[in-house]
C-alpha cells in the first residue's frame, strides 16, 4: 500500500460510515482481508502522518482548543486530525495555525460557545472558588462522541487483522513499523513541563 492508497482508504471509510464505530468497523474488515504485509503498509503510513502532527506547535493548539492538555489526549488529537482526510491534515501538519480554520474545528468551537451560553449565574463556594451554575439543561456535556475532538480508536484498526492475518501479537506490528525505520514521536517527552 501506498501513500496514496493509505489515504484513499482514510477517506472512503469516512464517506461509507455514519458512526465512529461504523467507520472502525468498515476499516478493519478493509484490512482484514488485506496481506500482513500492506497492514504493515497501512500501519508505516499511519505514523508517519501521526509523526507530522506530533510538534509542538500543534500541541499549542490542542491545548487551545481543549482548554487543558494529557499527553494521550493530545495523540488522540492528531489522529481526529488524520481521520479528517488528506487534504484536512495536509493543511494543518505543516502549518499549526492553520487548524482553526477547518471546518470540523469551526463545528467544534461552536459547540462548545454554544454550551457555556448555557451558564447564567457565577456563585462563590466556601472554600473561595466560583462556580458557574447551569441553568439550562439540555446538554451535560460540550461535545458528543461522534464531535470531540479526538479519536483514540482510529489508531488501533490494525491490530486485529494483523492479528489474524500473521497469528502475531501486536507488538510484532510495531516491530514490522521500526524495521522501516519509522519509529513513533508519541508520547510528546514531559508535556507537563513543556519539554
Amino acid at each position: 500500500m501506498d501513500v496514496d492508497g493509505f489515504w484513499a482508504m482514510i477517506e472512503r471509510s469516512a464517506q461509507e460510515t455514519g458512526t465512529r464505530a461504523e467507520r472502525l468497523a468498515w476499516l478493519e474488515e478493509r484490512l482484514s482481508v488485506l496481506p500482513a504485509e500492506e497492514i504493515v503498509d497501512y500501519k508505516t503510513w499511519w505514523t508517519i502522518a501521526a509523526n507530522r502532527g506530533c510538534s509542538w506547535d500543534m500541541y499549542a493548539v490542542y491545548w487551545a482548543l481543549m482548554g487543558s492538555g494529557s499527553s494521550d489526549g493530545f495523540e488522540y488529537f492528531v489522529r481526529w486530525l488524520i481521520s479528517l482526510g488528506r487534504e484536512a491534515f495536509e493543511t494543518v501538519a505543516d502549518c499549526p495555525d492553520a487548524t482553526i480554520d477547518l471546518p470540523q474545528v469551526q463545528h467544534v468551537l461552536e459547540l462548545e460557545r454554544s454550551f457555556l451560553r448555557g451558564y447564567r449565574r457565577v456563585t462563590w463556594s466556601k472554600d473561595g472558588k466560583f462556580r458557574l451554575t447551569r441553568l439550562t439543561q439540555h446538554r451535560r456535556e460540550i461535545w458528543t462522541r461522534e464531535e470531540r475532538p479526538a479519536f483514540e480508536l482510529m489508531g488501533y484498526v490494525t491490530f486485529e487483522p494483523y492479528r489474524k492475518a500473521t497469528g502475531l501479537e501486536t507488538d510484532s506490528l510495531g516491530d514490522a513499523v521500526r524495521a522501516w525505520g519509522v519509529e513513533s514521536k508519541f508520547p510528546l517527552p514531559d508535556v507537563s513541563r513543556g519539554a
